[in-house]
């Protein structure tokens, strides 16, 4: 089966969170089951291509005021992948991805719209797909697309879609007049479409014309299915439930493995964890924590500063926090409150609050190996990947029970030794700070810490489960476009 993603962002190309890491990693996964993929991304200034070459010359987009013309070059066939590159200049040629700190690019909706449309394009020339599998609302007007204008084009009339649903939060809302701009038709604008509240909603259109959705956990499919998580979508996806599911996403373990990893200090694994105190030290010396007491469990944050990830929750305990017999290090940026706390705690408790407010990923897997606890009190979370990359380095979750957290830590009973983590329901700061302290207890008592540590590390969340049930969507959404009497429902 031939699979074509499409997707604004990709590991090693560019990468602004998750989404990237999926679609760099889970392509291989298919290509290693015996599938043929083809992934498109835009080419931005980030884009470092060593031997790029020029495979369709010239591919003209329609806009109201003018066309434009693009290009496609090709990176080459990474792990048996095939890379392709929309190359527009004017448009992806730029400081960031998506906009600046002063708010996102005002042209997003043409520079995502002449992404979509020079995929369906460039696919005529270097291969339909059975399946087009577009992830967020950067790519969701191609479902849209291939309903409508080229819903007649032989070229298509078998391809199918599958859209993954990433985050609700981000949904590429537009003024109406965005329609005409790019040469859709007026109807698309009504309730059963693309309209949401006055305007143009790119992931309802894609909620609305796909053969099938996934998103990135069972727990958040169903969420997402209800006012609190669905964004003012819920209703849309829950007359399509049939054909919604939740998959995990898997992790890239050559990359994110303590056996492996070529950030850390000491290498270490569960029969062998000795590499875990060292790794710990050096954690500590990175953050310039002063002759740490290393007997204190430490607790690591790899985030967004953002309420979303809990930071509001955080902030309610963290005088509290303080004052228990604890390390906490801090890296990430967001917003300014959360960095300025992070900041005022360090200078008042320089032996136990340590931060820095960048992003940088040798630091975050020094975190991840040096930390005895991880924390990700999220108000919701899709997936989540930090939570995973822990529990491999024996690093253990203290999360809330949403989206992903809930699906991958299974609660830590001492009286059976069972289960991965810490997690909480109610989002509050007491449940948060109760919680912590119950994570601190059991660490207390070392040999069933260790037994709790193992039983993380022994965790597989690899692709390759992951990529056997996309497969299973795509073979369902093929049958259903081949014949179509055949009914597409959730598997």
């Amino acid at each position: 089966m031939h699979i074509a993603f499409a997707a604004s962002e990709c590991v090693p190309f560019s990468k602004t969170g998750g989404l990237a890491d999926v679609v760099g990693a889970l392509p291989r996964a298919l290509v290693a089951a015996g599938h043929q993929v083809s992934v498109y991304v835009p080419r931005y200034r980030q884009t470092k291509l060593s031997d790029a070459q020029t495979v369709v010359r010239s591919i003209t987009v329609p806009f109201d005021d003018h066309y434009r013309f693009c290009s496609v070059v090709t990176g080459g066939s990474h792990s048996g992948v095939r890379f392709y590159f929309i190359d527009y200049p004017p448009y992806f040629d730029r400081e960031a991805l998506y906009g600046t700190s002063a708010g996102d690019y005002p042209d997003n909706a043409e520079r995502f719209a002449l992404f979509s449309r020079a995929v369906l394009e460039a696919s005529k020339i270097l291969g339909v797909p059975n399946v087009f599998h577009c992830h967020d609302w950067q790519s969701a007007l191609i479902p849209v697309l291939l309903r409508t204008q080229y819903a007649e084009d032989p070229a298509f009339r078998d391809a199918g879609t599958v859209f993954t649903i990433h985050n609700m939060g981000y949904q590429g809302l537009f003024p109406p007049d965005t329609l005409p701009l790019l040469t859709l038709p007026w109807d698309l604008l009504a309730i059963d479409k693309m309209e949401f509240f006055g305007q143009v909603n790119f992931l309802k259109g894609a909620l609305v014309y796909a053969d099938f959705i996934t998103t990135v956990s069972r727990k958040y499919s169903h969420e997402i299915q209800t006012a609190e998580f669905g964004f003012g979508l819920e209703g849309v996806l829950r007359d399509r439930a049939s054909t919604v599911t939740g998959i995990l996403n898997g992790v890239d373990y050559d990359e994110w493995s303590p056996q492996v990893d070529k950030f850390i200090l000491a290498k270490y694994s569960p029969e062998d964890l000795s590499g875990k105190a060292k790794s710990k030290q050096d954690l500590l010396a990175a953050f310039g924590v002063a002759s740490p007491d290393l007997r204190l469990p430490v607790i690591g944050i790899v985030s967004r500063f953002a309420a979303q990830k809990g930071f509001d929750l955080i902030a309610q305990i963290m005088d509290r926090l303080a004052r228990e017999e604890l390390i906490i290090v801090a890296l990430g940026n967001g917003d300014k409150q959360y960095e300025e706390m992070f900041t005022r705690m360090q200078k008042q408790f320089p032996q136990k609050i340590a931060v820095k407010i960048a992003y940088d990923n040798a630091v975050a897997h020094k975190i991840e190996a040096g930390s005895d606890m991880f924390l990700m009190p999220s108000r919701y979370e899709p997936c989540g990947l930090n939570q995973i990359y822990s529990l491999k380095y024996g690093t253990v979750p203290i999360v809330r029970a949403t989206g992903g957290l809930d699906d991958t830590i299974d609660p830590w009973d001492t009286r059976t030794g069972k289960g991965t983590g810490f997690k909480f329901t109610d989002y509050s700061g007491e449940a948060l700070l109760l919680t912590i302290k119950e994570a601190l207890k059991a660490f207390r008592d070392q040999s069933s810490w260790q037994t709790l540590m193992r039983n993380g590390m022994n965790k597989d969340f690899s692709w390759n489960a992951s990529a056997k049930e996309y497969v299973r969507v795509y073979e369902r959404v093929r049958q259903a476009r081949t014949a179509p009497s055949a009914a597409l429902t959730a598997v």
